[in-house]
């Protein structure tokens, strides 16, 4: 009986079946890889009349345009002061919230689970403002006086240091906790004697009412942040870039068109358009990438802190900075 032979597969089916099984083993790689990128449902954004950028991206819906194929939902939620988006923040309410630096860096200090990854601008958005017919001419004039800040913003940090500066605590003065536009609200009443006021509020005032910016320091104002949840930024890395990407827009845009900027600013905030205009003048958004010049900002601010006792006296400061400061999401946008 003659045995038949079972014939060997030729050289070059014999190649095709081996580079089968590796694109299908190779597809299979990236299919999984793919799957544990996969963006969030919903990208969770603030917005602030101190944030003109945020405004910007906002009102064109860029955020909504760069994640539409992917079918992210993108919201927006309004911040009036830095406690209000580190809030937000911290109850997971936002993904993405806008403060001020020395801001940040006292919730940091209190276990707060944000990372600064974005600067959206320089400002001088603070200064100690009073009536333009008080006597009130510089700081030491303050003691004894009832002054109105907002807790936990960048304005009550630039009263602490502007008080330090000139050997007083807040002991000193009569503090008065009021949101910052009932803070405007409350000295052009007569309620306080001056206030730590902010912008667009503080511009509103001094145009409108003849309000006094009787102390400016621009070097006491610390810079506008966007933080990100640190748990967002652990599970969409991408996503962060992408969002920053976003907000590079929305800074080139606004360098690029001024006036529209401002009208845009007055139309969210409800002020007249010379006033966002002053606004927009006391802000410089030529460097967004977090770095040293920010942590040393941050650094003078958090001594200045805990000697108040706003940062617990045993903090780290310049590890917390470190902590806070992230620039490896911006550093890879093309500047």
């Amino acid at each position: 009986m003659k045995i038949k032979r079972i014939p060997f597969i030729d050289i070059r089916s014999f190649l095709a079946i081996v580079l089968l099984v590796a694109f299908a083993v190779l597809s299979a790689g990236c299919s999984s890889e793919a799957s544990s990128e996969t963006g969030p449902e919903k990208i969770r954004l603030d917005y602030a009349y101190y944030s003109p950028t945020s405004l910007v991206v906002k009102k064109f819906g860029w955020a909504e345009e760069e994640f539409e194929k992917e079918g992210i939902e993108v919201s927006y939620t309004l911040s009036q002061g830095s406690n209000k988006a580190l809030e937000f923040l911290n109850s997971d309410s936002v993904d993405f919230g806008s403060t001020a630096g020395a801001a940040a860096l006292m919730a940091k200090a209190k276990g707060s689970p944000i990372e600064n990854v974005y600067v959206y601008s320089k400002p001088e958005w603070t200064a100690l403002v009073t009536n333009k017919e008080s006597k009130i001419e510089k700081v030491e004039d303050l003691k004894g006086k009832k002054v109105a800040a907002t807790l936990g913003t960048d304005p009550y940090i630039f009263l602490l240091r502007a008080l330090n500066e000139k050997g007083l605590k807040a002991e000193d003065i009569q503090l008065v906790n009021l949101q910052h536009g009932d803070g405007a609200n409350a000295l052009a009443s007569g309620d306080v004697d001056a206030w730590a006021g902010l912008d667009p509020h503080m511009a509103r005032a001094e145009l409108e009412t003849g309000a006094k910016l009787f102390y400016r320091n621009p070097d006491f104002n610390t810079y506008g942040f966007l933080n990100v949840r640190s748990d967002f930024a652990e599970k969409y890395p991408n996503y962060v870039e992408r969002v920053i990407k976003v907000y590079e827009k929305a800074r080139k845009w606004v360098l690029e068109n001024p006036g529209e900027a401002a009208e845009i600013l007055a139309e969210e905030a409800n002020i007249d358009v010379e006033v966002a205009k002053k606004e927009l003048e006391r802000n410089d958004f030529s460097n967004p990438v977090p770095g040293t010049e920010h942590k040393d900002a941050l650094k003078a601010a958090g001594k200045v802190l805990k000697k108040g006792e706003a940062i617990d006296k045993g903090a780290d400061i310049e590890k917390l900075v470190n902590d806070l400061i992230n620039p490896s999401y911006v550093k890879k946008e093309d500047q």
